[in-house]
């Protein structure tokens, strides 16, 4: 589950902490007082790690929702990073020729070069 975490939220754990590094550099500015980088980093820390939780908490239950409504037969579209000047997205079926099946947190389908990963989908 962490390594999990750390796949999908990595490049917001990066950016938040540059958000970090902004936050005490204003912070310790000569005319901030002394309290300011505590009080600041706090609250900054707090609300960054409130929105990331709640963003892998999200992203989390749309995976579980695109597993069940597969497994269920139902139509999910994914982002197809493949075909950007056509079909911005792909419809995937579990009863279709393509054979899609799920590996991880991936479909994968031999007619398809490229695993679409579950995050990028939602059940249509």
């Amino acid at each position: 589950m962490l390594e999990k975490f750390f796949y999908l939220e990595g490049a917001y754990l990066i950016l938040g902490g540059i958000i970090l590094l902004i936050t005490l550099y204003v912070t310790t500015r000569p005319f901030m007082s002394s309290a300011a980088p505590r009080k600041g980093l706090t609250i900054v820390a707090i609300v960054l790690a409130l929105f990331i939780g709640l963003h892998f908490w999200v992203t989390t239950s749309r995976i579980a929702s695109v597993k069940a409504a597969f497994y269920a037969g139902k139509p999910v579209l994914c982002e197809s990073r493949m075909l950007r000047k056509m079909a911005q997205s792909i419809e995937i079926r579990k009863d279709t020729a393509a054979r899609w099946r799920i590996e991880g947190d991936n479909f994968v389908s031999p007619e398809y070069t490229r695993p679409f990963h579950l995050a990028r989908c939602i059940v249509k």
